[in-house]
């Protein structure tokens, strides 16, 4: 059901049930975009959440693993379950909990996490194009709820969705689509935590059930969709290389920071080189 505007225009905008405001012919409006197709609406926000849920159920069973290291490290469920709400970052919140069983300072922990949590820098500068125009509220309400997973959904579903421009009958670039896939993620990441911290006492060690590995399954998923073609083979395995290099080479978790800045400094040699990124190669 949808209410028309009462002036009788035939150019008047159109609100549905959904709230989403839209021409009569059903395209959105200038109130709905603000850089070329570029909108904020909650269809794209839903749209999100529901393409990153299977997603988010790989991410709980590590939520779990999450759980019940951090019982163990003496962590309350309220704490952890806090500490999972607000932070939202597994390898930190796991590199946090190892430190703290260790009797680490505040400090020191505050400082490794922040170098972990490094690439959040990376993935935002990424997402700026799109967000450029909107408001500070939808802008940091969306980044706050980032987590890997659902940037890199993010990022094919901007990509998808520029290639068309929704000219073909698809759908336009909508930036709520990070917001409602990070609530996904968060949901169940909570959720999950919750469920580790009162299971703790009879999953004494998470990798025996393979909680463990629900980290690595889910980025192998996803990286298997973004997977482009041969033209992404370097900056990959440049990614894997200096991964690898400081995991075995550097104690704690540097290597991810490694991993993305040299995945990510390759990807734009190439692209200044003049390579285009998305060929896939024949």
């Amino acid at each position: 059901m949808t209410e028309t505007d009462s002036s009788g225009d035939r150019g008047g905008s159109v609100t549905t049930a959904d709230g989403d405001e839209s021409e009569a012919d059903g395209r959105p409006t200038a109130d709905a975009t603000s850089t070329g197709r570029v909108a904020f609406s909650r269809s794209g926000a839903r749209r999100g959440f529901r393409d990153c849920l299977p997603v988010a159920v790989g991410v709980a069973g590590y939520g779990v693993a999450f759980g019940v290291l951090a019982s163990q490290a003496g962590l309350s469920a309220a704490e952890a379950t806090l500490m999972s709400a607000t932070v939202l970052a597994g390898a930190a919140q796991l590199l946090a909990v190892d430190l703290w069983a260790a009797s680490a300072s505040v400090a020191t922990i505050v400082l490794a996490t922040a170098a972990v949590n490094l690439r959040y820098l990376l993935l935002g500068a990424t997402l700026r194009p799109w967000f450029a125009d909107r408001s500070a509220l939808e802008t940091y309400g969306s980044a706050f709820f980032t987590a890997d997973e659902n940037w890199a959904l993010t990022m094919r579903a901007f990509a998808d969705a520029g290639a068309t421009d929704g000219a073909d009958g698809s759908e336009p670039t909508d930036a709520a689509y990070l917001l409602g896939s990070g609530l996904a993620i968060w949901l169940l990441w909570v959720a999950a935590t919750v469920v580790g911290t009162l299971a703790s006492d009879g999953v004494a060690d998470p990798a025996r059930y393979g909680l463990d590995a629900a980290f690595l399954a889910v980025f192998v998923a996803i990286a298997v969709d973004l997977w482009d073609g041969r033209t992404d083979l370097l900056p990959w395995t440049a990614a894997f290389v200096a991964a690898l290099a400081t995991a075995v080479a550097v104690p704690g978790r540097w290597y991810l920071l490694a991993g993305a800045l040299a995945g990510g400094l390759v990807g734009v040699r190439r692209a200044d080189a003049g390579v285009d990124s998305r060929e896939v190669g024949g």
